[in-house]
């Protein structure tokens, strides 16, 4: 779903700067700061009741199963897609009204903000990281723990840690003296050890 973009073709000839997309939808930001979607209307694709709001004014865009969160450059939010996929962000939507400087999403149906103040703000399905809740520490995971949810073989190494990237099952966090720990499933990315010895110093990225 979401191959034929044939109804907003002549939106996409020019400008695209991004492209992001839920399971069965795209949606491409474009150098003017608008939105465009495409692809299966209930997983994102119908982006008619926020039309609007995706205008002007969008910096970043993420999507997750089944819908999509974009983060305007105002610091505002905005969700559609898929309700069960966090499509609807309105009992949140306080915290989400400003002050907003970055969005992620797992790769299921929850997403993360971060505020200026350095907060986090979750939403979604509980069981894949939508509620932050339940959880404490110098690097906070939460969530499902077969995806990464569990660090408790690592927490002693997670102090100092400067940036974290995640993948499907996994995540990996640099710290401030320039090595990586990582954990979560090992087919996935969450064992460094064959590595290890490479990662102990000088890592400034993670992708």
């Amino acid at each position: 779903m979401g191959g034929d973009s044939s109804s907003v073709a002549e939106l996409l000839m020019t400008g695209v700067v991004q492209i992001v997309a839920t399971d069965t939808a795209l949606a491409a930001i474009k150098d003017n700061g608008s939105v465009v979607t495409w692809g299966a209307w209930n997983h994102g694709g119908d982006s008619t009741a926020v039309a609007t709001l995706l205008a002007e004014g969008v910096a970043q865009v993420c999507g997750n199963t089944g819908a999509f969160a974009a983060r305007k450059s105002n610091g505002s939010v905005v969700t559609w897609g898929d309700t069960f996929s966090s499509g609807i962000s309105s009992l949140i939507a306080p915290l989400l009204a400003k002050d907003v400087v970055q969005i992620c999403a797992t790769s299921v149906n929850a997403f993360a903000a971060i505020k200026a103040n350095g907060s986090v703000v979750t939403w979604g399905d509980d069981e894949v990281g939508g509620d932050s809740s339940k959880a404490d520490g110098s690097v906070v995971t939460w969530g499902c723990d077969d995806y990464g949810a569990d660090q408790s073989a690592v927490a002693t190494l997670l102090s100092g840690v400067v940036q974290i990237c995640g993948g499907e099952m996994s995540f990996a966090a640099i710290k401030a003296d320039g090595s990586v720990v990582s954990w979560g499933d090992s087919r996935y990315g969450g064992d460094s050890s064959a590595v290890a010895s490479l990662l102990t110093q000088g890592v400034v990225a993670i992708c």
